[in-house]
C-alpha cells in the first residue's frame, strides 16, 4: 500500500499529459465540444471526474493519473464555457452560462455516453462547482453511478449564515441593473484579491498552485477570471433547489463528501447539512491545514483524503466479480 500512495503523492503527470492518456473532443447533442481526456485502460472500475468553476483538467491531472495508477479507468472533461470547451460569456475570460441546467444536461448526456463504453463500477467525482452539478444530476435522476465523491462540493457560499435564496434575491437585483454576463469582479478567486492572493483560498501548496499557472502559460486558452454576475444568481438558484425539503433525502447513492472548516469558497456547513441529510452520506471534514482544493493541498493533507476516498470505494464501490 506505501509504494501505492508514494505513486499518488509523487505522480510526474503534474506539469504533462501522461502517455496512457489521451486527450479528444467529445460532441454533445446539440453540437457544442467539450474538450475531455480519457485513461482508457484499468480493470478496477470506471471515475469521471469533473471540476470546479474556471478550472481546466489539467490542474487535476496528478491525481487523475494517480487514479489510473491504481487500475482505475478515468475521464475528465472541461464544463462547456470553461477551459478547452469555449465560452459562453461575451469575453474570453469571464465565466458564464445562462442556467446550471445547461450543465445538468450536458453532464447527464457525458455520463451516459461514459458508462456505456466503460467497465464498472461507475464512480462520479466532482469538485466545488462541479460537485454541486453532478450531486444535482444525480438528485434528479439524470444519472445513477455506483457511488459518489464531492471534493469541496458548492453547495452554499459566503457569507454562509444567509440563506442562498436571500442571496439569490440581491444577486437577481444586480442582475436586472445590467448585462448578465458583465463579470462580478476584477480578479482572482472574490473580489479586490491581488493574484498571488489568490492560493492562499485554494492550496497551502505553492508548488501545486504554481503547477496551474504554468499550464496558463503554455495553453492560454484555458484560462479563467471571474464569473458573471447571472453565473452568480443562476447559482444561488441552482443551490436553493438542492436545499429543498426532501431532494437529498431521496439520493440513495452512497456518497462520500469531503470539505474544509476554513473554506474561504464554499460553505462547510452546507456541505456538513448535505451529509447529514444524505441518505447514505459520509463526512471527511478537514481544518486549518486545509484549503478550499484539498486534492491539491500539502502531501500530508492530501495523503489523508486520497486514503479516505480508497477506502469509501472499496466499501461502498468494490471490484466487481
Amino acid at each position: 500500500m506505501s509504494s501505492t500512495i508514494d505513486s499518488l503523492l509523487k505522480s510526474p503527470a503534474r506539469r504533462a499529459i501522461p502517455a496512457a492518456a489521451s486527450e479528444s473532443r467529445w460532441a454533445l447533442p446539440d453540437g457544442h465540444l467539450l474538450r475531455r481526456i480519457d485513461w482508457s485502460a484499468g480493470e478496477r472500475g470506471s471515475i469521471l471526474f469533473m471540476p470546479g468553476r474556471g478550472d481546466a483538467y489539467e490542474k487535476w491531472l496528478e491525481t487523475l493519473d494517480g487514479w489510473n495508477q491504481e487500475g482505475w479507468r478515468v475521464t475528465a472533461a472541461d464544463w462547456r464555457g470553461q477551459a478547452g470547451s469555449g465560452r459562453l460569456g461575451s469575453d474570453a475570460t469571464t465565466g458564464h452560462v445562462s442556467d446550471f441546467a445547461v450543465w445538468v444536461r450536458d453532464y447527464a448526456a457525458l455520463y451516459a455516453d461514459w458508462a456505456a463504453v466503460t467497465p464498472g463500477p461507475h464512480v462520479a467525482v466532482a469538485h466545488s462547482m462541479g460537485g454541486q452539478i453532478v450531486l444535482r444530476a444525480v438528485a434528479e435522476g439524470l444519472v445513477r453511478p455506483d457511488a459518489l465523491v464531492l471534493s469541496a462540493p458548492m453547495l452554499g457560499i459566503h457569507p454562509q449564515w444567509i440563506p442562498s435564496k436571500l442571496l439569490q434575491q440581491v444577486a437577481r437585483g444586480i442582475v436586472r441593473l445590467g448585462d448578465p454576463r458583465r463579470p462580478a469582479w476584477k480578479a482572482g478567486e472574490k473580489p479586490g484579491a491581488p493574484k498571488r492572493a489568490r492560493s492562499l483560498l485554494l492550496t497551502h501548496d505553492e508548488g501545486r498552485y504554481d503547477d496551474e499557472e504554468w499550464w496558463r502559460a503554455r495553453r492560454p486558452a484555458i484560462a479563467m477570471g471571474p464569473a458573471s454576475w447571472g453565473w452568480i444568481e443562476r447559482a444561488l438558484a441552482s443551490m436553493a433547489g438542492l436545499e429543498r425539503p426532501g431532494v437529498l433525502e431521496a439520493v440513495t447513492v452512497p456518497t462520500l463528501l469531503l470539505g474544509t472548516r476554513i473554506d474561504g469558497l464554499v460553505s462547510w456547513s452546507a456541505i456538513r447539512r448535505a451529509a447529514g441529510r444524505l441518505p447514505q452520506g459520509e463526512l471527511v471534514g478537514f481544518g486549518p491545514e486545509c484549503r478550499h482544493e484539498i486534492l491539491r493541498e500539502v502531501d500530508s493533507v492530501r495523503s489523508r483524503a486520497l486514503d479516505a476516498i480508497r477506502d469509501f470505494l472499496d466499501r461502498r464501490a468494490p471490484v466487481r466479480g
